[in-house]
Formats: C-alpha cells, structure tokens, sequence
C-alpha cells in the first residue's frame, strides 16, 4: 500500500481524538484559554451533561478577525511566542484545541475586542459554516452543540449524561482551585451547579469547592526546598473520605494527576490514616520550569520531573510537619445520626409530679421504661448499675480554662474517658488516645537513639510459617532498634528474646504475628523509613491501654495532658478520632433549650 497524505478533515478527528475524549476534555480546553486570555470571570454553561451544549464565556482580551480565523487553524497559537517549548508558561499550548473541537461538533466563536466590533465564526463538524458581526461585551464566548453527533463510534463510547456532567464539574473545580483571583460560575440546564467569586485567599477557595468544613478542619502547609515550593491545605487526618477523589494536586497552576505525587500523599498520612480512607487534600507546588516537563500527556494532565525523589521527599516532608504543628487536634463534627438518638419527649400526664415528690422517689430503685418517660416504682422492678465510674473528688476539681482537652470527671463503660472544658464535654477513647501517645514516644526514642529493652525472664517462642519467620529474620536488627530482640529458633518459629520496656506485659505472640504480617504487606512497597514506621504503629497498639481497663481520676488527667502536647494525637494509628467534643450548644440542643 502507497502512503498518502490524510485529507484535512481526517487529520482533524485524529487529533481531535487525542484531545478530546469527552465533555469534560473540550471544557478543560476551553476553560484553559479563558484563564490564559486573562479573564477575570468565567461563566459556564451545559446541557445534557455536555453532549447537546457546552457553552464558555469570559471577559478576557478577546480576538478581533483575522485572529479569529487563525484560531481555528492547526498549531496556530498565541501562547507559545517564541520556540523555548519546554519553557511555556500557560496553561497549555495546544495549538489543534479549536479546531479538533470544531471538527466533532457544532462550533460558534465569538470574540470582540475592547474598542472594537465583536465577529462570529460558526463551524460544522469542521466546515466553515458562516461567519459575520456579533453583539457581545468584549470576551471570548464559544458553544460546542451536539459533541460527536457525525462521529457515531466516538458518540457511543460516551458515559452518561449524569457521569459526563460529574467529570465537567471536576474539570472547573480544579481549574477554579488552582485561580482564586477569578470568579467562576457553571449552569447545568438553567440550574447554578458552582460559582465562586474573584479574590478569594486559596484556602478559602479551596474550601469553597470541597467542603465549608475544611477551613476549620485543615492545616495550611508552607514549605520551600532548593527552590521548590510547597503551598495549600491538608485536611486532618480524621477529616477523611472513602476515597480519593478529593485530593487536588498543581504543578505550577496546572491541575495534574500524577502517581508520584499521590503515592506521596499515602505515603505522609500512612500512619495517621486507616488504609481504607483518603485524606482531603489541594497541594500546590511550584517548580523551576527547566526542572519539569509538562509535555508526556496529550491533555497536559501528567508531568514529568527532572528529580522525582525530591518531590516526593518535599510533599512527605511538607505534610508531615503540617500535621505535626496541629498537634491534639481532631475533626468536631458530631454525627447528626447519632445525636438524633438523643430524644427528648413530653412526660404523660401521670407523671406531672410535684417537685417536692421527687424525693422520695430518689430514695427508692427506680426503672424507666424504654416505652414511656414516667418514673416506674412497681415491686420486682431492678435495674442494673450504670456501666459508669466516677471517683468522689477528696480536693478541689482543676479549674478547666487551663486546659484545652478539659479535666477528668469520669469513665464509662471502662473505654471513654469523660472530661469537662471551658466550652463544653469531651470524650476521650482511652485505648485509641494511648495507642498515639505510645507510637510518638517510640519514634522520639528512635531518635535518642533507639527504644530501651525490657528482657524476658524466659524466651518466649512464636510459632509462624517458614516465610513468615525468613521475613522477621531479615530485619531483626531494625526491629532491635525499637527494643524488640529476635532469632531464628528452627524453621517454622522465632525467639522473643526481649521486647520494648514501654510496651509493658502485652502480648508477646499477638505482636510478633502481627509484625510479620505487616512486612508481608508492606516490606517491599514502602521505604525503609515507611516500614519502620509500621512496625512502630503495629508495636505502640500492643502496647496501649486496653478498652476495659478502670483508670483513676489522676491517670486519666495524665492521659489528657499528654495528648495536649503530643503530636498527631487527635487521631489514633489507624486514623480514627481519639476524641470528640460536645459543645454547650450542641448539649442545649439536646435538652431542647435552643
């Protein structure tokens, strides 16, 4: 076969394939322009989740005639003026954008510039259609109809109308994020889905896009590194989601998916986070351009850095110093479901006691029926004493302005702690909250120098499988660092030889097993750093205060002064809450007085 030249109108669809895939790829285009024309506002508007109408205006600089037409031509474009490809510095180049776009569907451009008459351009799936004078303000407005409709086998490759819709507006979101100086707007079928006014600061937009919550719930990271930059917001590690879509990564404005960079952001909340839950997260990094590559993705979606390792190293490092500065914090949202077991309802008409008959009501057992709020004094009624502890204070009570997490006044169903602050009730989960305090005081005693031992009296043997026991034995000079003294005893078990001193008495075979399953998991995917880091967290569970264990008054208020000044406190190792708090508005809200 003889090689041919492909007619325009085929080169078009080809590249149009490259550029765009779906909706959501010609709005990213057209988006992108809009932000590189200089607008300041950027309206949106859809149909049909995108398919029947995509529709773009702003008040950018605007194209007058003969830039309108070449616009509209193949590798024309205003945003690489000179031949330094590497170093460009918008959003994007693409010089076949327009007019791939133009050859899948219904193509209306209209522009003005200021001082001048507005023009309009109309394209038919790539024939030029008409062309003449245009009223608009001065701008770009351009409307995509009837994506792909000559292009069936493309057409039929679509998602839905609703999935389409979903993925434009997470092409704005993250376009809107990565410029809080403009104002952004999208309408989908007349009803506003997003808008978002100019001169916003970062966190506040970003917050905005993602949940009003964050701002309350975050911490702001400022981190620079041989001149990289590091900036955005990294939600609490309990202020998480069931997956990853909320996590919004930049590279120099750009928004990027890019593996480096979320296997970075696992990598700094791995033990702060359960593995089944993702952080909210919109980092923004800038980047010298010779030592990035932007040009490995058709879309511009992936980058390419010159020194990955220090990236990664730089976002670890970032996020792990921002957590660190929250220090006990934790989300404090109360779950509206379980406050709605709080009920309070009227008292029958029988039970409208004299208050001066409570007394005596108060001297005898009493039951209250799950069915009715009265009072219930019939003969063989017992109750069982409430799964609760508090001891009788023999001195005055602390007062509670001094500490943020409150003073001790109880225990329940020997697991919480209850504790009383200046504005309002926490409850602390004893067992999760020393799990944390038990991993940091490891990690501060690696680096003193390693975990002091606690020998055992008499070696204790652990029966596991032969690979089990190959893995143990490859890191047992790691694990001595942490106090931990293996060796091989035979095939099929190893020798516990001492254990760290911190962890007390616990469970000598439950925390060997445990080790060697999560360097099963982990031993080959993560860093040395990361695995010690595991091992540590896998130790300090073992080594904590068990749910069920009776604390007095003093150990309690120990616990809660500790977890004051302990980092990352606010979360357990697994990345569960160490506490939560119901403020005095919250409580009058269940006794019905707001």
């Amino acid at each position: 076969m003889s090689i041919r030249r492909l007619p325009e109108h085929l080169v078009n669809r080809i590249a149009a394939g490259e550029v765009v895939e779906r909706p959501a790829s010609a709005l990213k285009e057209l988006v992108e322009n809009a932000i590189d024309a200089g607008a300041t506002r950027i309206a949106v508007k859809l149909t049909g989740g995108g398919i029947d109408l995509i529709e773009v205006g702003d008040d950018g600089c605007g194209m007058d005639r003969d830039e309108m037409q070449l616009a509209l031509e193949r590798h024309a474009t205003s945003k690489l003026p000179d031949d330094a490809i590497d170093a460009v510095s918008t959003l994007g180049f693409r010089g076949e954008a327009l007019p791939s776009i133009a050859s899948v569907s219904r193509f209306t451009l209209e522009s003005r510039v200021r001082g001048a008459d507005g023009w309009q351009r109309v394209v038919d799936n790539g024939r030029l259609e008409s062309e003449g004078p245009a009223a608009l303000p001065p701008g770009t407005r351009i409307r995509v109809e009837r994506l792909f409709e000559k292009v069936p086998a493309r057409r039929k490759f679509l998602r839905s109308a609703r999935a389409e819709y979903a993925a434009c507006v997470d092409a704005v979101r993250r376009l809107a994020m990565a410029r809080p100086d403009i104002a952004f707007s999208l309408e989908h079928e007349g009803r506003r889905a997003l808008g978002v006014q100019g001169g916003e600061s970062g966190p506040d937009r970003v917050a905005a896009l993602t949940d009003r919550a964050l701002s309350e719930n975050s911490v702001g990271i400022d981190f620079t590194r041989e001149g990289v930059r590091l900036g955005g917001v990294a939600g609490l590690p309990t202020f998480n989601r069931g997956v990853a879509d909320h996590q919004y990564l930049f590279v120099n404005g750009r928004p990027v998916k890019d593996r480096l960079l979320a296997g970075a952001v696992r990598g700094a909340y791995a033990d702060v986070l359960a593995r089944d839950r993702h952080p909210v997260v919109a980092l923004f990094l800038d980047v010298p351009a010779d030592a990035v590559d932007v040009n490995v993705h058709p879309a511009k979606t992936e980058v390419r850095f010159r020194d990955p390792a220090l990236i990664r190293g730089m976002i670890v490092s970032g996020l792990r110093r921002a957590l660190d500065e929250a220090g006990h914090r934790s989300v404090q949202r109360p779950d509206p479901s379980s406050l709605g077991n709080w009920q309070s309802e009227p008292l029958a008409p029988a039970a409208e006691l004299a208050l001066g008959a409570l007394g005596d009501y108060a001297a005898a057992p009493s039951v209250v029926s799950p069915q009715s709020t009265v009072w219930d004094r019939r003969p063989g009624f017992t109750m069982p004493p409430p799964m609760a502890r508090a001891e009788p204070a023999y001195a005055a009570p602390p007062e509670t302005v001094s500490y943020p997490l409150g003073v001790a006044r109880g225990q329940v169903a020997k697991t919480y702690i209850v504790a009383e602050a200046e504005d309002g009730l926490v409850i602390v989960d004893q067992h999760a909250a020393h799990e944390r305090l038990v991993l940091e005081r490891m990690r501060r005693a690696m680096d003193g120098g390693g975990v002091a031992r606690q020998a055992l009296l008499l070696p204790e043997v652990v029966d596991l499988d032969e690979s089990a026991c190959d893995r143990l034995e490859a890191r047992t000079t790691e694990l001595v660092e942490f106090g931990l003294e293996l060796e091989r005893f035979g095939a099929t078990a190893m020798l516990v030889r001492a254990t760290p001193a911190m962890l007390g008495n616990g469970d000598v075979k439950a925390l060997v097993t445990d080790l060697a399953d999560e360097l099963a998991a982990y031993d080959e995917a993560l860093s040395l750093k990361e695995r010690l880091d595991h091992v540590a967290a896998t130790m300090a569970c073992h080594g904590s205060v068990r749910a069920g264990r009776i604390l007095s008054v003093a150990e309690m208020n120990a616990l809660l002064r500790e977890m004051e000044v302990t980092p990352h406190s606010g979360q357990c190792n697994h990345g569960r809450p160490t506490w939560v708090k119901l403020a005095h508005g919250d409580i009058e809200k269940l006794f019905g007085r707001k």
